[in-house]
């Protein structure tokens, strides 16, 4: 070191000096302003994570492409019990068990089925394998659950319709058997559920009141309005009384959400699909009469019930009722009758005044002879060959929806088509438009879902669609008390099988394929 350099050391009197006093008010104020900055940054910190901690996170789990395949087969063909089963089973299996799915997302899901068109179960079967694995995760999830429930019921609709119409009785017996277990793992959802999003009085209060409406009033519109005035009474609370109503943290509301499968734009095209279809085939179906285009009154029959329907399966049941099973020529010659009404008159003979070479609609305009003539019935399949695909249906895994196989190869055998054609239109015609409008919303949902407005009324939202699910199990339960062979026992078999499900942890299938066991066997025996 050089001689200059030692004499511009700081000597140790000095240094000790400067370290003890800053050498002028600039430095003064600038250690205050980064004392202050690395205060206030602290507190934050420290707000941030009490609120974390305050709010526990629930650990996602990843899934493998095999996890998913493999899961999604099982479920298809051990899904049995209806949509509100499949809701219970999903919750069992990956929520609680293998920790792919939040409550939190579980419940929006949930939430976003009863706010759209289109069959609720699956719905939220093609939206949670978006988020695990994308687009192409949906699409597999998707057609595993619903490929068993389709073949067997295309089957049944091609074979075996006119056969088995006949003797149903045992087929009865295990579809009540089968609701009864169903309607048990749908009340060990509502109680998990019930659990975990309900965490305050207030919340409670939204979800009780949203069950008593909804026992009360099962309206299809009823459910998305109830959903609706659950979020708008969470926002107006958590201004009133904060401290009261806790809204969602981000970190939570992420938690589980990998994918959402397209963006907006596409979701946008997606859901812009589906209204042009809907337009298309209704006027074009309006325009032609449905002797010369079957196909295409088939399809736009079922796409459009696909397009308006609220409320999933069970709601649907009616009006494809309405649309496939017998109405008379005077009302609906036009758009129902298999058979072409213009051939001649002649095979009905000279009676009521009938004119020889009349053509059969000119005949059937006429009520009071349409009313008794066996050619002027116009239906596209009898009520007996309905209400036992529905049976079929109902002890069937899978989506209730896939009844729409079965009915179209049973209208297309009518109407002396190929099966496989009403089977492929019938069937695309209604779940099409709800599987366009998941994949288009999701994009949005995962957009809009990071809203503060969104965060404060989603405890809302969550606590009425929780709401839905309690009252599903009552409205359920009734339904499937009236309608079954031995009521007792139908209420004996759900007790047992809300036993085994959440005091013994059995697997759900087991408990669905044992509910339907016990109620064959209550029909053999028979029981009361």
């Amino acid at each position: 070191m050089s001689g200059e350099e030692k004499h511009n050391q700081p000597q140790p009197e000095t240094l000790r000096k400067r370290r003890d006093e800053p050498s002028d008010a600039t430095d003064v104020e600038k250690a205050a302003s980064s004392s202050a900055v690395s205060v206030a940054e602290a507190n934050d910190n420290h707000n941030d994570n009490h609120n974390d901690s305050d709010e526990e996170v629930e650990v996602i789990v990843e899934a493998t492409w095999r996890e998913l395949a493999y899961h999604w087969f099982v479920l298809g063909w051990t899904a049995f019990g209806g949509p509100a089963a499949h809701i219970g089973m999903y919750h069992r299996l990956f929520v609680e068990k293998l920790k792919w799915c939040s409550n939190v997302v579980f419940t929006e899901l949930f939430m976003l089925g009863q706010c759209m068109p289109g069959p609720t179960s699956t719905q939220m079967g093609f939206a949670q394998g978006v988020l695990k694995k994308g687009l192409p995760g949906g699409l597999v999830s998707g057609a595993l659950f619903q490929g068993p429930g389709l073949l067997i019921l295309s089957a049944l609709g091609w074979s075996l319709a006119n056969t088995l119409a006949k003797n149903v009785e045992w087929l009865n017996g295990m579809v009540s058997g089968l609701a009864a277990a169903g309607i048990a793992l749908v009340a060990g959802a509502a109680v998990s559920l019930n659990k975990r999003i309900n965490n305050t009085r207030e919340l409670q209060v939204i979800s009780t009141t949203s069950a008593v409406i909804a026992f009360y009033w099962p309206r299809p519109w009823t459910f998305p309005c109830l959903i609706l005035l659950g979020g708008l009474t969470s926002i107006l609370m958590s201004k009133l009384f904060p401290r009261l109503m806790k809204t969602q943290s981000q970190k939570s509301m992420n938690a589980g959400v990998g994918h959402l499968g397209l963006n907006k734009v596409g979701g946008a095209a997606v859901l812009a699909l589906w209204i042009a279809v809907l337009v298309a085939v209704l006027v074009a179906a309006g325009q032609t009469a449905y002797v010369d285009q079957k196909e295409l009154h088939w399809f736009a029959a079922f796409y459009r019930t696909g397009s308006i329907i609220f409320g999933g399966g069970q709601v649907v049941l009616p009006m494809l009722y309405n649309d496939v099973v017998a109405a008379d020529c005077a009302n609906q010659e036009a758009i129902c009758c298999p058979k072409d009404l213009t051939q001649v008159a002649d095979q009905i003979g000279n009676t009521s005044g009938i004119l020889l070479n009349q053509t059969l609609i000119d005949l059937c305009s006429d009520y009071s002879t349409a009313l008794y003539a066996d050619e002027c019935k116009c239906s596209w399949m009898s009520a007996s060959q309905f209400y036992f695909g529905l049976s079929a249906a109902q002890a069937c895994p899978g989506p209730l929806f896939n009844f729409s196989a079965y009915l179209g190869a049973v209208i297309a055998q009518n109407a002396g088509v190929f099966a496989i054609a009403g089977i492929a239109l019938c069937w695309v015609g209604l779940f099409a438009p709800g599987i366009l409008i998941i994949f288009g919303i999701l994009p949005w949902w995962g957009a809009f879902r990071s809203f503060k407005l969104y965060r404060a009324a989603l405890p809302g939202l969550n606590s009425a669609a929780v709401g839905l699910i309690i009252s599903s199990v009552f409205i359920l339960g009734t339904n499937a008390y009236i309608s079954s062979p031995f009521r007792a026992t139908s209420i004996c078999i759900g007790i047992a099988c809300f036993g085994f499900s959440e005091v013994l942890k059995v697997p759900a299938p087991f408990i669905v394929l044992g509910g339907g066991a016990m109620g064959v066997i209550a029909w053999a025996i028979p029981m009361q």
